[in-house]
């Protein structure tokens, strides 16, 4: 696996011992080699997992490529939060973080569905996997529909790393009756995730949603199970107390949604160089993002009429994007949803302030809340 190798190049140094949190939340720089020290430790356990998993047959459609790019070529924030969830009750364990990396396969699994779902074009700057392993087959000059084999071999794939994750996390090293403090939060994880992407399948601004509605599907699909679910996880792994555990989902779902709604504006006023997905990918596909709803509920009645026209054409080409982009941020949508942004930071602060954590923990889950909500990079 080529590319996975080059990931070794990159994290081959790194220790097995798990790096000590920074001691105050004034540590900025302390934190951010503290959190890309534990990235690549996941990296690199994500790595060893793969290489041992490897399926030979699939090297020849391309998969050690796809796997790669979706795996190894994330951010590692639910991996990251996880692991937060397990120091908020237990000392820094290498187990713990191994359990923790298996959440980047979860990842994989939901990215790949979801860019079949969406055909998505573009997904870290690269081709996504169905247009990739499409690609390899006509390279191979194989018969039948290329087009097709790229979307069935995609959904297989993430089938894979579905089953790969849970079986990261059961051979993880863990005690088993950790383990089983994990499955029921673990199962209900992945039914809302599933429900969350069922319910994203007719979101769209033509329907005129509200902005409930769409926040509720955010939660599901993104908000929780990027911050509150693994940091519940992560904790009950660590046999946190009933308390600690409301306590940290209460601040998860919080910064979930902050988490959702910055990524909204980077959906309609971000670029490729910073999102990694075509320019126009949640106004090309009509996406009811809490960014539109609020436009649509703000905008004047001239305004809000042009706006509806532009996103009910059968085609949105680049200039209705950017006539689309205006229309938007002329309603103040984008103070709007930043004001959002601040009000459930701060609540999160607040709820971190009432827990009686560690100070460590408290400014790590501090410092994450600024980073997931594009208040720090």
């Amino acid at each position: 696996m080529s590319s996975v190798s080059n990931v070794a190049a990159v994290v081959g140094s790194v220790s097995s011992v798990v790096d000590p949190l920074p001691k105050t939340s004034a540590d900025a720089a302390e934190f951010d080699r503290w959190r890309r020290a534990t990235r690549a430790q996941v990296l690199r356990e994500l790595e060893i997992f793969l290489e041992h998993h490897r399926v030979e047959s699939l090297r020849e459609v391309g998969a050690d490529d796809v796997l790669a790019q979706y795996v190894l070529g994330g951010k590692c924030l639910r991996s990251t939060f996880m692991y937060l969830g397990w120091l908020c009750g237990e000392s820094p364990d290498p187990a713990a973080l191994r359990a923790a990396a298996s959440l980047e396969l979860l990842h994989a699994f939901a990215l790949l569905q979801d860019d079949v779902m969406d055909d998505g074009a573009l997904r870290r700057g690269s081709p996504t996997a169905h247009f990739r392993l499409a690609r390899r087959y006509r390279e191979r000059q194989l018969p039948g529909a290329a087009s097709q084999f790229g979307v069935s071999a995609a959904t297989l794939l993430s089938d894979m790393c579905l089953v790969w994750a849970e079986q990261l996390m059961r051979r993880s090293g863990l005690h088993a009756d950790a383990l089983a403090r994990t499955w029921d939060r673990y199962d209900a994880m992945r039914i809302e995730l599933a429900v969350g992407q069922l319910a994203d399948l007719t979101n769209d601004a033509r329907t005129a949603p509200t902005q409930e509605s769409v926040l509720a599907i955010a939660r599901a699909k993104s908000g929780n199970y990027t911050v509150r679910r693994p940091l519940e996880l992560g904790a009950a792994l660590a046999g946190c107390s009933d308390s600690m555990l409301r306590a940290l989902g209460d601040y998860g779902s919080r910064i979930g949604e902050a988490f959702q709604l910055h990524d909204d504006l980077l959906g309609v006023f971000g670029s490729p160089a910073t999102t990694g997905k075509p320019e126009d990918s949640d106004l090309g596909q009509r996406k009811a993002t809490t960014v539109v709803v609020v436009a649509l509920e703000r905008a004047a009645p001239a305004a809000q009429r042009e706006l509806l026209a532009l996103l009910d054409r059968p085609t949105i080409d680049t200039a209705a994007i950017a006539r689309c982009r205006l229309l938007i941020a002329e309603s103040g949508a984008r103070e709007h949803i930043e004001l959002m942004i601040n009000d459930r930071i701060e609540a999160a602060v607040q709820v971190l302030d009432g827990m009686p954590l560690d100070p460590t923990r408290s400014a790590a889950l501090h410092r994450m809340a600024l980073l997931c909500s594009g208040r720090q990079a």
